[in-house]
């Protein structure tokens, strides 16, 4: 008798991204089903390429709902609305936690910028709000959050 054998978080993921993962992850927050939400990336990616983005938001509803907010002017609005100075501490928690993963005796090319690969102001909601469903310390992923049921459809 043949069974089926269970999905491993490297096949889901590449499920949901529709493509192979280029790098090394781990799955930090997963929804009720225990279906992956949020990836930890290395800071490298396999080939060595630098990767900015620490934490990667992978589930399709909140990817889109976030989407839909970006759509409306969510970037700016978010932007306008969180301390200025909180948002760059944000930046400098993320960038220091990412760089304090790389290799000690690393000296290639490495990833630079704070959440989102950005050292000031919002890129993307996407990075910040993976962050925070991390545990992140993040204003605008709190911002996200505060808002997103509402764009979940």
């Amino acid at each position: 008798m043949l069974t089926t054998q269970p999905m491993t978080d490297r096949d889901r993921v590449r499920e949901l991204l529709g493509r192979e993962p280029q790098g090394k992850f781990e799955v930090v927050v997963r929804d009720s089903l225990g279906d992956p939400v949020v990836l930890l990336n290395e800071p490298l990616l396999d080939d060595g390429t630098p990767m900015p983005t620490r934490y990667w938001l992978i589930n399709k509803t909140i990817v889109a709902a976030i989407g839909r907010i970006e759509a409306e002017g969510g970037v700016r609005q978010a932007e306008a609305a969180v301390d200025p100075s909180a948002l760059k501490l944000a930046h400098q928690q993320h960038e220091a936690e990412r760089d304090a993963a790389l290799p000690e005796d690393y000296v290639g090319p490495r990833p630079s910028g704070g959440v989102g690969g950005t050292r000031q102001g919002v890129k993307c909601l996407h990075a910040h709000y993976a962050w925070f469903l991390a545990g992140g310390s993040d204003p605008v992923g709190q911002w996200v959050h505060d808002r997103i049921e509402a764009y979940k459809k």
